[in-house]
C-alpha cells in the first residue's frame, strides 16, 4: 500500500494543481483549510472563477432573443456548453442535453414530466437503499398522486445492493428504475452497468419497455462515463459537484424519451409559437428550458469541463483513491471508530463513526482546527435507519486533497477522541 501511494504522488503533481483553486490557500481559525466535504460540493479553479467575472463585466446579455452583439455572443457560449457537455458523456446529440438546475432539478423534472405521461395506477418504480433524499421524494410524490407504488432494492451490512433481489422486483407493472451511481453516504459504487443490462434484458423478455435513470452526481467529477455505453435512458448530474457554479446541472435523456415527454413548465424559449387557442411548443431540449437560464453560470460550468479535460481522469482517480484508502486504514485503527459503508468497490468517499461521540460535535471539533467534514445523515435517512445510526463523519477527496491532509484528519480525529469521550 505504502509503494502505491507513493508511485502514485509521483505521478500526480497535486501541488501545482491546487494553485489552481484559490480557496485552498484560505486559512480558517488561523489554520490552513483542509477542505473534505468535496462531495457536498467541490472547490472551483481560477478559470472558472474568472469566466463569472468576464460574463458580467463584458458581455452580460440574454440569449437566444437578441440580434445585438452582446447577445450574439452570450448565446453563442451558452450554446458551446450544450456542445461540452454532450462531448463529455459521450452522448449521440447536443438535443439530449437538458441545462437544469442540478441533480435534484433533473430527476423532477423526469417525474414531472415522463412520470406525468407514462406512470398510472397500479405500476411500480423501482429504487435502491442507498438513494439520496432526490432520488427518493420526487418519485415517493409520483406514486402518491398516480396510486404507483415504490419498491425498494434492499443492500447488505457492507452497504452493497443485493442485487438478486432486483430480478424478484421487476415485474410486468415495472415502469422505471432510478438508481445512483454511487453513494454520496456510504462511497459505494454500484454496478450499474449490470443493472443496467439486467432491465434491459428482462424489458425486453417480456415485450415491454422500462426506461432507468441513473443519478451520477457524485461519479461524473471522478470518472468518465459514457452514457451510450451505458445505455442508460436518463442520466442527472449537477455541476457544482464538478468544479463548477450552484445552481446549473444536466438532465440527459434519450432523444425517443424527450420527444415523447410534455414539458415541465410555460414560458419563453420553450415554445414555436403561442396563441389564445393554441400553444405549439419548440423541440427539444429547449421545450424543457423556460425563461431566462443560467446564463453565467452554465458558461462558467463550460470552463469546468474544459479543466477536467486539461488533466489525466484516470491518474487523479488513482490519486483519489489512494487518499481514501489511506484514510481508511488508518481511521479505522483508532480504538472506537468504525466505518460505515465498506463496499468492495468504492469511491473517494469515508464515513464513520466515533462510538459514544455525536457526529455533529466531532464535525465541530474538526472544524476549530481547519478540517471541513460534512456530519449528519447526507440527505440519505433510509440509509442512516438501515445502519441504525443518527449519521456519520464524512470526509469526502478530490485530486487537489493530499496525503499530509489525510494525516491531520487522522491526528483530528484521534484528538476528537480523547476530547469529546472525556
Amino acid at each position: 500500500m505504502k509503494q502505491i501511494l507513493e508511485d502514485t504522488e509521483k505521478t500526480f503533481d497535486v501541488n501545482t494543481i491546487r494553485k489552481d483553486f484559490p480557496v485552498l490557500s484560505e486559512n480558517v481559525y488561523g489554520k490552513p483549510l483542509i477542505y473534505l466535504d468535496n462531495a457536498a460540493t467541490s472547490q472551483k479553479p481560477h478559470t472558472v472563477v474568472d469566466e463569472l467575472v468576464s460574463f458580467y463585466s463584458t458581455y452580460n446579455a440574454n440569449i437566444h432573443r437578441g440580434v445585438h452583439f452582446l447577445s450574439q455572443k452570450a448565446s453563442q457560449a451558452y450554446d458551446d456548453v450544450r456542445v461540452k457537455v454532450k462531448e463529455f458523456i459521450h452522448a449521440a446529440s447536443e438535443e439530449e442535453i437538458i441545462f437544469t438546475g442540478g441533480t435534484t432539478d433533473s430527476i423532477n423534472l423526469i417525474a414531472s414530466t415522463w412520470g406525468r405521461k407514462f406512470i398510472h395506477s397500479g405500476d411500480e418504480i423501482i429504487i435502491s437503499a442507498m438513494e439520496h433524499h432526490s432520488n427518493i421524494v420526487p418519485w415517493q410524490m409520483l406514486c402518491e398522486e398516480k396510486g404507483a407504488k415504490l419498491k425498494v432494492i434492499p443492500m447488505n451490512d457492507k452497504g452493497e445492493l443485493l442485487l438478486e433481489e432486483l430480478n424478484n422486483l421487476l415485474s410486468s407493472k415495472t415502469k422505471l428504475v432510478s438508481v445512483v451511481h454511487t453513494s454520496n453516504s456510504l462511497g459505494t459504487i454500484n454496478p450499474i452497468e449490470r443493472i443496467i443490462s439486467k432491465v434491459h434484458e428482462y424489458a425486453a423478455a417480456n415485450s415491454i419497455e422500462i426506461p432507468i435513470v441513473v443519478d451520477v452526481a457524485q461519479a461524473v467529477v471522478h470518472e468518465p462515463l459514457n452514457v451510450q455505453k451505458l445505455d442508460c435512458d436518463f442520466l442527472c448530474f449537477s455541476s457544482h459537484k464538478m468544479l463548477g457554479p450552484t445552481g446549473t446541472g444536466v438532465l440527459y435523456g434519450k432523444a425517443k424519451w424527450l420527444n415523447d415527454m410534455p414539458p415541465y413548465r410555460g414560458g419563453g424559449d420553450m415554445i414555436k409559437s403561442v396563441s389564445f387557442e393554441k400553444t405549439i411548443y419548440n423541440d427539444i431540449p429547449f421545450r424543457f428550458e423556460a425563461g431566462t437560464p443560467n446564463i453565467a453560470d452554465v458558461i462558467a460550468f463550460g470552463k469546468a469541463i474544459d479543466y477536467l479535460n486539461s488533466i489525466d481522469r484516470i491518474v487523479a482517480l488513482n490519486y483519489e483513491m489512494g487518499l481514501a484508502k489511506k484514510a481508511s486504514s488508518l481511521l479505522s485503527a483508532i480504538e472506537g471508530v468504525r466505518l460505515i459503508g465498506t463496499a468492495e468497490n468504492k469511491t473517494s468517499v469515508v464515513s464513520f463513526i466515533i462510538e459514544g461521540v455525536n457526529a455533529m460535535d466531532a464535525g465541530m471539533y474538526l472544524d476549530t482546527l481547519g478540517i471541513a467534514v460534512r456530519t449528519g445523515h447526507h440527505c440519505t435517512e433510509p440509509v442512516m435507519q438501515r445502519f441504525n445510526i443518527p449519521g456519520t463523519i464524512r470526509a469526502s477527496f478530490l485530486f487537489y486533497n493530499t496525503m499530509s491532509e489525510v494525516d491531520a484528519l487522522v491526528d483530528g480525529v484521534k484528538n476528537a477522541v480523547k476530547f469529546l469521550k472525556r
